[in-house]
């Protein structure tokens, strides 16, 4: 088990466009991504991006815990590894959902996102993976693709006014 240093907001590397991964397979990857998944659950992450830690690749990992799987197609997800991804909007429904940031630790705030994406990319073996994903999932894949692509969630909101402090925001950041 290694953990891995994560970078916090004003480091360049979190603001670079991440490169292809050129061979996802590779035993280099597959120990970063095993690395990446210890740092993420050892910090209580739900998702972390390679840009989070130091390595400017397209890939990220997540998990979706029974606690966080609240919606109807929902299940939980075991930590996995999602290679040179590439996400879209299945429609246009947006929906606010407050986030936190491993790279900003202490505060949320309220983003938009969409509420349904298709995903593809390759898995940690290498192998072609797709699908729909929703709710807190969707979140999740937004928040760890924009990592990919040099942007913080603080750059999606459109309000500032709606970002505060974790245990003041669980207190009174309900939407308004």
């Amino acid at each position: 088990m290694t953990l891995l240093k994560i970078a916090r907001m004003g480091h360049p590397v979190l603001l670079q466009h991440a490169q292809p991964v050129p061979v996802p397979s590779s035993p280099t990857i597959r120990t970063l991504v095993a690395d990446m998944i210890d740092t993420m659950l050892d910090a209580g992450g739900v998702g972390l991006a390679a840009p989070q830690v130091h390595h400017s690749l397209r890939l990220f990992v997540y998990h979706l815990p029974a606690s966080r799987a609240t919606g109807p197609d929902e299940t939980p997800l075991p930590p996995s590894a999602l290679i040179n991804p590439v996400l879209e909007p299945v429609d246009d429904e947006m929906v606010d959902r407050m986030e936190g940031c491993l790279s900003i630790p202490g505060l949320r705030g309220w983003v938009p996102r969409y509420q349904r994406i298709a995903y593809r990319g390759l898995d940690a073996d290498g192998q072609e993976i797709h699908g729909i994903a929703s709710g807190f999932l969707a979140n999740v894949f937004q928040h760890e693709y924009d990592h990919l692509n040099g942007i913080l969630y603080p750059m999606r909101m459109t309000d500032l006014g709606r970002m505060g402090f974790d245990t003041e925001m669980t207190r009174y950041g309900e939407p308004a």
